[in-house]
């Protein structure tokens, strides 16, 4: 972690500050950290923090597919240790398929680039479930809108800030 002055820039860039901003309102306690070293993976995120990566609520974001042929953007807050099952998050979701997005698609929906895709401040609404894991610790680590940047918060926070539904994931 860094106080040097780009992590300063960093910290008051557009995506950071609506992500932080959205953190006030919520009454969030953790501050968003800027970091020395990115944080676009899990692992990279824990080995920067000295966590451990399922202790990084790594932000995934899928297209869903309705029977109707609607499409959904759907977060997957999950923990760093765990590959989303999508065939389990679709039934839980009651949708007919779900698919990991691409860059360009994430970007649209969230506004982030991804390895920066934070549980808040998208541009889009989303379905959102978190993956039931991250309970386990008292303190989990989540993206706040940079690579470089994350904030500490919980589980039951990250239920309250994002309206998601807990879910098993893996």
């Amino acid at each position: 972690m860094s106080a040097d002055p780009a992590a300063r820039d960093l910290l008051t860039g557009e995506s950071v500050q609506r992500v932080a901003s959205l953190l006030r309102e919520f009454g969030v306690r953790g501050q968003v950290v800027a970091l020395s070293s990115s944080a676009r993976t899990a692992r990279d995120a824990a080995s920067t923090l000295g966590v451990e990566v399922a202790q990084i609520a790594s932000s995934l974001v899928f297209r869903s597919h309705r029977a109707d042929g609607t499409e959904v953007p759907v977060l997957v807050l999950t923990s760093g240790a765990h590959r989303v099952d999508t065939v389990k998050v679709a039934a839980a979701l009651e949708v007919d398929e779900l698919a990991l997005a691409d860059a360009a698609y994430v970007r649209r929906q969230t506004g982030f680039a991804i390895g920066g895709v934070a549980p808040v401040g998208h541009l889009v609404p989303m379905l959102t479930v978190v993956d039931v894991s991250l309970g386990r610790y008292a303190t989990v680590w989540a993206a706040a809108g940079h690579p470089h940047a994350v904030f500490p918060t919980s589980y039951d926070e990250l239920l309250r800030i994002t309206g998601g539904t807990a879910t098993e994931v893996a």
